[in-house]
């Protein structure tokens, strides 16, 4: 795969119980149908060239010269496929027998790992055949020809991860021995497990898969024994899932009587960045350098062009479903609790903001009564101006009004034209020339208004910004870019509109929800230039630096992951699918990165404001970045890329 993407599969073979001629033939299906999907690894349960549940027919020599046979010939059908292929069986050793997981590829064995924790409680009699990696001395097995290292602590390097292989109940140890092995680089670890089924477990073995992904800051792929194991005292259900730092990406359909492949990419460019940027992980790592470890490269793979078999998300900042209104929620009650301690803090008598009738200010508003509420003040404390100037439409001046008579607060109006036309005399700017000037004007003469007016009362001023009009620099320097206390600070646009909505819905009764709903509604403008002829908005935010959806979703692949411009158009372009041209995503796109760089001088002076999500521009958190850095490469990958 290209873009630090790993296509990767768990596979769950139909067995027959110490048949390992009619199991080898099974994996050799599944192998083939990977290899066509265009797999580069594919994992198999554990044992599954003889079946897990031999029993004492482990110890029969029969079956295990079958098992190394079976070996064999899975390792002359990989010879013409670049695929990586992981299988389970049981081989001697120095008087003993170990649960093995061989790796194999064009021919050859990679790499044999036996298994560490071997379970002897309940159903589970292991330790009555087979020896732990523990016990063992590190040295060499003789298998199918080859000499090859017999250690537990192996990295297998191929051209697109470095991945490690543990077995089923490795997992459930308390220390397993994938935390070393991601901390010794690893970036997926493979499991081949059995694991029988009892009421719960699976949904205990899913949640040990997304812990322990999330730990590792690593790919998981488990596979488990299925259909045909023995079902003298338990039974197999075919579990199989893919994980990637705690998400699950797919899993099986259980209790199949026919064999599965379960294929997804693995990230391995985000797992990269994810450690990078925890320095807890490379703390950790530091401590265990000391341990052996077995590297093996593995024969080369060609990288193939291949369709991603993973969702990508268009708005990565909502989630869907029920889960959206519990964000909401969440990121609400941190916008309150942030304001209410500034306002205790500095024992701020009222507070004061400007009321546009658009989404951000909206927002602002919600969170300043929401928070008056639970301090138990009046509301009468909150100020709410509205300032007409030469862009105000009929719309939004009746929404803001409207929504603040609703409220119960105080409000105020203080047109800024007279002021604002004064100002652009004594500057000798003509009043038709609606430049930069001319819009930028008036927004700083409404902060000036706000500034003075929480002077005159005892507060402070709210400030109303997101973050998707800080990462554009869609603000003005000195201008609606400063308040006291920003709220909506690292608020994205795209999610600022269900934010509005869900205490419409909500909370709000029926008057109040009307108009928040139609302030939702409302195309997003800064309202700096004159309305047309039927009073109607002129001044479109997304015509002039493109939708906000867009510029949403390349922000959080960049601040969040840190992805190259040809990885996020890579994304984009299947995430908006039939929504936007690939030149249109290519023309926003590099207009992010231009606006992105170019406009870091007024994130570096900020004001306060509370971080709700995994992103945020704040100089004092998440984001330190020079005001005078160069976007010369990333402009020139955009500008590189196809259409």
């Amino acid at each position: 795969m290209i873009h630090g993407f790993l296509k990767t599969a768990a596979a769950i073979p139909s067995v027959r119980v110490a048949d390992c001629r009619y199991n080898t033939e099974q994996i050799k299906g599944l192998i083939m149908q990977a290899e066509q999907n265009g797999v580069e690894i594919v994992c198999f349960p554990e044992l599954c060239i003889t079946g897990y549940t031999c029993q004492d027919l482990f110890e029969s020599q029969q079956l295990l010269d079958e098992a190394e046979m079976a070996l064999i010939s899975l390792m002359d059908f990989s010879r013409n496929y670049d695929i990586i292929s992981i299988v389970g069986l049981p081989l001697p050793y120095c008087g003993s027998l170990l649960n093995c997981a061989a790796v194999i590829q064009k021919g050859k064995i990679l790499g044999i790992v036996p298994k560490t924790y071997l379970p002897n409680y309940k159903e589970f009699y292991e330790q009555r055949w087979f020896t732990s990696a523990k016990d063992i001395r590190d040295g060499n097995i003789w298998c199918c020809g080859q000499q090859i290292p017999l250690v537990a602590n192996q990295l297998f390097h191929t051209p697109s991860c470095v991945f490690a292989v543990e077995l089923c109940e490795d997992l459930w140890a308390p220390n397993p021995p994938s935390t070393n092995l991601s901390m010794l680089g690893a970036d997926v670890i493979f499991n081949l497990s059995a694991s029988n089924d009892s009421i719960g477990k699976y949904n205990y073995l899913k949640s040990l898969v997304l812990q322990q992904s999330a730990r590792c800051i690593a790919g998981y792929v488990y596979a488990g024994a299925g259909f045909g194991e023995s079902t003298q005292d338990v039974v197999f259900s075919g579990k199989a899932m893919i994980c990637e730092n705690g998400s699950l990406l797919t899993e099986a359909v259980r209790h199949q009587f026919t064999p599965q492949l379960v294929t997804s990419d693995i990230d391995v460019d985000r797992l990269r960045t994810e450690r990078r940027i925890n320095t807890t992980f490379a703390a950790c790592a530091s401590t265990i350098k000391h341990l052996p470890i077995n590297i093996v490269d593995s024969e080369m793979i060609f990288q193939k062009e291949l369709p991603l078999n993973r969702s990508v998300d268009p708005h990565p900042f909502v989630p869907k479903g029920k889960t959206l209104d519990e964000r909401c929620e969440e990121i609400f009650d941190i916008q309150v609790e942030g304001l209410a301690k500034r306002i205790v803090h500095t024992n701020a008598q009222t507070v004061t903001l400007g009321i546009s009738g658009g989404l951000d200010s909206t927002l602002a508003l919600l969170v300043c009564e929401r928070t008056f509420r639970k301090l138990g003040r009046d509301l009468r404390g909150i100020v709410g101006i509205t300032m007409p100037g030469f862009g105000t439409t009929d719309r939004t001046y009746t929404n803001a009004v409207e929504l603040m008579k609703n409220m119960g607060i105080t409000i105020r109006e203080i047109d800024i034209q007279e002021a604002c036309t004064i100002h652009f005399r004594d500057l000798g700017h003509d009043m038709n020339n609606h430049d930069v000037t001319y819009e930028n004007g008036q927004a700083r003469e409404r902060t000036q208004i706000l500034m003075d007016a929480a002077n005159q009362m005892n507060g402070f001023v709210v400030g109303t910004g997101d973050l998707s009009e800080l990462a554009l620099g869609w603000a003005t320097y000195n201008g609606d870019h400063m308040s006291m206390y920003g709220v909506n600070v690292s608020v994205p646009k795209t999610l600022v509109k269900h934010l509005v909505a869900w205490v419409a819905n909500n909370y709000a009764d029926e008057n109040t929800r009307t108009i928040l709903l139609d302030i939702v509604d409302t195309p997003i403008s800064p309202e700096l230039i004159p309305a047309d002829e039927n009073g109607n908005i002129t001044q479109k935010t997304e015509d002039l630096v493109g939708p906000y959806e867009l510029h949403d979703f390349f922000l959080y692949y960049t601040l969040r992951w840190g992805f190259r411009p040809d990885k996020i158009y890579y994304l984009a372009q299947r995430a908006f699918n039939g929504a936007y041209s690939n030149s249109v995503i290519k023309k926003w796109l590099t207009t992010f990165f231009r606006r992105f760089f170019a406009q870091q001088f007024k994130r570096s002076c900020l004001p306060d404001g509370p971080k709700v999500g995994s992103c945020s521009l704040s100089p004092r958190g998440d984001w330190r970045m020079p005001s005078d850095a160069s976007s010369a490469a990333w402009i020139a990958c955009c500008e590189a890329l196809p259409e």
